[in-house]
């Protein structure tokens, strides 16, 4: 290995002239174009097809639901087969059924693309993941895990603007923007190796000298079920608090208590939620650096300390600007937990297992997405919406302390790999 590589690992610097690097960052720059984009459009839909409320949301959560359950399966495909030959068909299937939403004849039609395109996200974000966690270890996992957050949080900026400029023309323009996942799917096929080291034959190699692939199988379970350690769980619960409080509290209860306590309209809030996403960027662009001095647990406790604040600044806050700066600091939370969680799955699970586990991950990831909105919305009509914001803080700031009891004595990563 040459010496700059070596340095570069040490010191958590991103290797941006990498292949794999890029391939990785263009793939979940696509990413955000799943939800993000599409709900600007979300109106125009219910209005062209006559939906209710109801049934034009079900585009997303028909989205999130597949991904919910199929995430693991994937992750054990990628296992299995490579991760190569599931990012690649993962693109074009995404792009496909993106594509093809632009002539739905239908609303079940549209709902169906939406439900396939569900599958391929997962599969997106489950092997982009797990090929950051082979390629690299120690603080520049945590680097580039953080700039692929940061990547994600700035698609989810953008094409929210982007999705309703497109909507403006027509209500199935937005998917256009799928077309763009074709060249990058042909980048992937070219400039990616293959991550996924042989360990008992071919990738392709699914069955036993008997022909039954049973063997195999039941061998890869026992394996993967035997990763899910204590800490595992407090990780897989961590990632689906971090996206019940994002999806139910800042996503779905801040833009109705904005309207309701300040009298703003939609563009000041989506303003609003921009800033959480700006937070994210620069948080996360700085988690390899933070690597060297502390360890993945301190850092996502630090992440929950921010989302307790932030909520706590909601509700205490005596104008619409001072919401803006605590949602800053939610969005620096995101950007601090989340690279964390995902390097610190990776650190806990030998390759051969490591997807099918942030497949698991991701499951739970989608779960938040789905269930936050819901339960919060519902603990709204009793108690209403800016002291739910008190009662989260207070459970974001316990979370965070159980967290930093358990974490206390946590070696920093660049340590642990010196040895100091």
């Amino acid at each position: 290995m040459k010496l700059s590589a070596i340095r570069r690992r040490k010191t958590g610097e991103v290797p941006w002239q990498s292949p794999t690097v890029q391939v990785v960052l263009a793939s979940t720059l696509l990413a955000p174009l799943g939800v993000p984009l599409v709900a600007p459009a979300l109106p125009v839909i219910r209005d062209v097809f006559v939906l209710t409320d109801a049934e034009a949301s079900l585009l997303v959560s028909a989205y999130f639901l597949i991904g919910i359950v199929v995430s693991p399966f994937v992750g054990l495909l990628a296992d299995r087969v490579g991760r190569k030959r599931v990012l690649v068909p993962a693109l074009l299937v995404f792009s496909v059924a993106g594509l093809a939403c632009y002539f739905a004849p239908n609303y079940l039609t549209l709902l169906g693309l939406r439900a396939i395109q569900g599958t391929a996200a997962a599969a997106l974000f489950v092997t982009t993941v797990t090929v950051i966690g082979d390629v690299f270890e120690g603080v520049q996992r945590n680097a580039v895990l953080g700039v692929n957050i940061a990547v994600l949080s700035l698609g989810a900026a953008i094409f929210p603007v982007l999705g309703g400029a497109l909507a403006t023309v027509a209500w199935n323009a937005p998917f256009v923007a799928y077309a763009f996942g074709f060249p990058v799917a042909l980048f992937a096929y070219v400039a990616l190796d293959e991550t996924v080291k042989n360990t008992g034959g071919e990738p392709d190699d699914v069955s036993d000298s008997s022909g039954d692939s049973s063997g195999r199988t039941d061998g890869y379970l026992r394996g993967a079920i035997s990763a899910l350690t204590l800490g595992m769980g407090a990780l897989l619960t961590t990632a689906f608090l971090t996206e019940f409080f994002l999806f139910g509290a800042l996503v779905t209860a801040l833009p109705f208590l904005m309207t309701a306590v300040y009298g703003v309209g939609p563009l000041y809030i989506g303003l609003v939620l921009m800033v959480a996403e700006a937070g994210a960027i620069a948080a996360a662009s700085a988690n390899g650096r933070l690597a060297r001095i502390f360890s993945n647990g301190r850092i996502i406790t630090l992440g929950f300390v921010c989302y307790a604040l932030a909520l706590a600044g909601v509700y205490v806050a005596p104008s619409p600007i001072l919401v803006v700066a605590s949602v800053l600091v939610f969005g620096a939370g995101l950007g601090l937990s989340m690279p964390a969680v995902d390097a610190a799955v990776s650190n806990r699970v030998t390759q051969e297992y490591r997807a099918g586990l942030l497949g698991l991950r991701n499951s739970t990831t989608f779960l938040g997405r789905a269930t936050g909105p819901v339960v919060f919305a519902a603990a709204a009509t009793a108690v209403g919406y800016r002291p739910l914001m008190a009662v989260a803080a207070v459970a974001l700031a316990g979370v965070a302390l159980v967290a930093a009891m358990t974490t206390r004595g946590s070696v920093p990563l660049q340590e642990a790999q010196t040895g100091v």
